[in-house]
């Protein structure tokens, strides 16, 4: 079972372009867009890009793997995101297969574990509106 609802696990695989923030070394957060995939096979979600094993991502989620990971949009008067809070996993392969359409990504990339979730915008309840739905995983 997905700690992610349906509707989450389709919005997370329609889109490849989210922001990851981290901390640096002198507690600072740091907030980069990043490219990524839904990976509903181990129930997580891959960041990778290029270069991304000399980037300052890399380095502060090696240091300090707590991370928090956003997928938003917005139009008119409505707003719809994922944000997820997790543990970053370091992987030093694989990378360049994350995404088809960036072949050009090294292999170094990190997978997030969920440990928190929140969404809104992404679940419409029953007459038609939208639902904030916040869980611990």
């Amino acid at each position: 079972m997905s700690v992610f609802t349906e509707a989450e696990r389709e919005y997370l695989s329609s889109g490849t372009l989210g922001r990851l923030a981290t901390v640096g070394p002198d507690g600072q957060p740091h907030v980069v867009p990043v490219t990524f995939a839904f990976n509903a096979e181990e129930d997580a979600i891959d960041i990778g890009g290029i270069d991304f094993g000399n980037t300052k991502k890399w380095r502060d989620a090696r240091r300090h793997p707590r991370v928090t990971f956003l997928v938003d949009e917005s139009w008119g008067q409505g707003a719809k995101a994922v944000e997820i809070r997790g543990t970053a996993e370091i992987h030093e392969t694989g990378g360049d297969k994350i995404h088809p359409k960036f072949p050009n990504f090294t292999p170094e990339f990190v997978r997030l574990r969920p440990t928190r979730i929140v969404a809104w915008g992404v679940e419409p309840d029953g007459e038609g509106t939208f639902t904030l739905n916040a869980r611990d995983c």
